[in-house]
């Protein structure tokens, strides 16, 4: 368990084996110019943990829900980057959402307004979201290099330990 960044009491923390899956939702990205994707792989090895599953996929709902089932089976936190503002092909949320047991409403929150000391105003437009899924931690973000670099390192790294620490009770 990476001890780097544990803030909370060590009562709330189980010892748990983290693995990440990422999903990059684009129709004009490949794995070979997916730079956002590979900012959070490099970030969540460094931080120690593992990556089970990676792909990118094209903005479409039933294809996005059909890779968070895959990578469920792979991972127990799935990062999505991409396909989360709000142009008519943005469905990644459309699409996660459903499939949330629970919301973590502070993530959103948080991220925005982290963003907001970033990039100013700009960031309300983020629709940004985390919840559990199958006792699994689900994170949609925008997918620029900043934003996904923002949250990974500054959000989820940071907690992810304590987040499935109770989703798997």
């Amino acid at each position: 368990m990476n001890n780097i960044f544990i803030t909370m009491k060590p009562e709330h923390l189980r010892p748990l084996a983290i693995t990440m899956g990422i999903i990059t939702v684009s129709s004009t990205r490949t794995p070979e110019t997916d730079a956002s994707g590979m900012a959070i792989c490099e970030i969540v090895k460094a931080a120690g943990f593992p990556v089970g599953y990676y792909v990118v996929v094209p903005d479409r709902v039933e294809r996005i829900r059909s890779e968070i089932v895959k990578a469920a089976k792979h991972a127990n936190c799935i990062i999505l980057n991409g396909g989360t503002g709000l142009t008519s092909d943005d469905c990644t949320i459309e699409a996660v959402t459903p499939l949330l047991e629970k919301v973590i409403d502070g993530f959103g929150e948080l991220f925005r307004t982290k963003s907001y000391e970033e990039i100013g105003t700009a960031s309300m437009l983020s629709r940004a979201v985390a919840g559990i899924y199958r006792q699994r931690a689900i994170f949609c973000i925008p997918g620029s290099t900043a934003a996904v670099t923002l949250a990974t390192s500054r959000l989820i790294v940071p907690e992810i330990v304590h987040i499935l620490s109770h989703a798997t009770k």
